[in-house]
């Protein structure tokens, strides 16, 4: 297949600001732009968030100042606190050329926010990153008269369903697939109403956290009454092409392509290496399913065209290059 240059595209006419794409048109929309040309995803919302150099204080803000246990380092909390920084942090990637912003919710799931006592915070967390995240795209798109799609991200959580924690214990788990399932569902229902395009069950090291996310979308699909495409990426820990808990890519793809049927084959497959230098990791995959032409992620602004580079704080940020043809369907909402 033949894309376009983003050169063709950056001519276009902006949108009077009264035309605001649904989201059944923005999916339409995404899916014109794949079977034409690559599209960028963002970057590492962690390692721009360093750069502001947050103290505790700035995590905790007015809401959470007698919070008993430290919170800095919470970057999902900063959606809260601080949106300010994550709207401007969305900007820049936008600025920089990315046509997908991804929300700020990698570790707004139970597990991850029980390290800071803050669980009952994940439906409010997920729902107002998705909210600041679809402003952002919207008034981006309505900038440069082109549409802007958000990501609903769904961490893999600080722990793993199939692997012990404890060498000395390998029968022991620190989390179970149904718990997996009931925090990635509440993430779920709360992403969609907050206006995310699709799913993205993101950096996936163990399949069976991935496979809990796949149930927990379809019993959200079902709450919400609607359904979205959906993209897992999956990681690869070194140069022997495999997960964490063990699997090739090809496995990997095996283990969840399920999720391509189950949601009307409108499905994305991404691999990228977990060691930014290494820029080694890529692969192609056919199936009948969808077809992904997928690019390992890359840290060198010298590496992109000049318009990339042209943010240098963002620039400067990991990419990921993601080119996918998934199948076309009709979605309810």
């Amino acid at each position: 297949m033949q894309f376009a240059t983003r050169s063709a595209f950056v001519q276009a006419k902006p949108l009077p600001e009264k035309i605001v794409m649904d989201r059944k048109q923005r999916i339409t929309s995404l899916f014109d732009s794949l079977e034409q040309r690559i599209l960028l995803l963002d970057g590492a919302m962690g390692t721009m968030i360093q750069g502001y150099e947050l103290g505790e204080e700035d995590y905790r803000g007015d809401r959470f100042a007698d919070w008993a246990s430290d919170v800095r380092g919470n970057n999902d909390l900063l959606t809260l606190t601080r949106p300010q920084i994550i709207q401007d942090i969305h900007r820049q990637f936008l600025d920089a050329g990315a046509d997908i912003i991804e929300t700020n919710t990698f570790n707004a799931n139970a597990p991850s926010m029980g390290d800071y006592g803050m669980e009952s915070l994940v439906v409010e967390l997920n729902l107002a990153a998705a909210r600041l995240a679809r402003e952002c795209a919207d008034a981006h798109a309505a900038k440069v008269g082109e549409p802007r799609y958000v990501a609903g991200v769904l961490g893999p959580t600080n722990r793993t369903a199939s692997i012990s924690p404890d060498v000395n214990d390998p029968g022991y788990r620190n989390i179970y697939f149904a718990e997996l399932v009931r925090t990635y569902e509440e993430s779920v229902v709360a992403l969609l109403e907050g206006g995310v395009d699709f799913l993205m069950v993101e950096t996936i090291f163990d399949t069976l956290n991935a496979k809990a996310a796949i149930f927990a979308i379809k019993r959200g699909f079902e709450t919400a009454g609607f359904e979205v495409p959906v993209m897992i990426s999956g990681t690869i820990t070194d140069a022997s092409g495999r997960t964490l808990s063990g699997q090739t890519g090809e496995a990997f793809w095996n283990s969840v392509r399920q999720i391509a049927r189950l949601e009307h084959k409108n499905f994305a497959l991404t691999l990228t290496n977990s060691r930014a230098s290494q820029i080694r990791v890529s692969a192609r995959i056919r199936t009948q399913d969808c077809r992904t032409n997928l690019a390992s992620t890359m840290k060198h602004p010298r590496k992109w065209p000049q318009w990339l580079a042209s943010s240098p704080k963002a620039g400067s940020s990991i990419w990921w290059v993601v080119a996918a043809v998934p199948v076309r369907s009709t979605f309810a909402h």
